[in-house]
């Protein structure tokens, strides 16, 4: 998943890029994008008078299914996107359904990536990424990687330039499933 709306997003590109890693590595994908799931802005009265969204529901369905997540998220002022962080909230809400507290986020693997316009690539909402995740019960990989200077970092085609910057987005996919796996058995 993307951590954008944009239908032209970097990170959108970057996150098909890295996909290939999971299936490289026998895992499952599922691509989620952002736009399919409009959600409100999260509002304790209206979860009280309405539970949640259907399309939060949707998700938490999606996110419970999965054992890890590949996120591939914008920079915005040092921080994750509104619509991203918004998601993981709605996300993360209780049901009276639900097994446990963070059904959807506990001992669950993340890997993060992020591709920005600025040198950093990002870096610094990964960082913020990671802390919200890692409150939620959710295992993050170590390594990250970012695409500085994503205004020209993609070929036409959707590609990156860079092959070295490529395999590594593909290569912390891989990560993510010989580390999920581990942690099933």
């Amino acid at each position: 998943m993307a951590g954008s709306a944009r239908k032209d997003s970097y990170n959108k590109k970057l996150i098909k890029i890295a996909s290939r890693g999971v299936e490289e590595a026998g895992g499952k994908l599922t691509l989620i994008d952002i736009a399919d799931y409009p959600i409100p802005l999260y509002n304790g009265d209206l979860e009280d008078t309405e539970g949640l969204p259907e399309n939060a529901k949707k998700l938490k369905k999606l996110f419970i299914e999965h054992d890890g997540f590949l996120f591939s998220s914008p920079e915005y002022n040092s921080a994750i996107s509104g619509v991203f962080k918004n998601l993981i909230d709605w996300v993360s809400r209780p049901e009276d359904s639900d097994p446990y507290y963070l059904v959807a986020y506990k001992g669950k693997v993340a890997g993060l990536l992020s591709a920005s316009p600025g040198n950093l690539g990002g870096l610094r909402g990964l960082f913020v990424l990671r802390s919200i995740l890692q409150n939620v019960g959710t295992h993050v990989i170590p390594d990250m990687v970012t695409v500085g200077g994503a205004g020209d970092a993609f070929d036409e085609s959707g590609g990156l330039k860079d092959d070295k910057k490529a395999e590594k987005a593909v290569s912390l996919a891989k990560t993510l499933v010989e580390t999920t796996e581990k942690l099933k058995s």
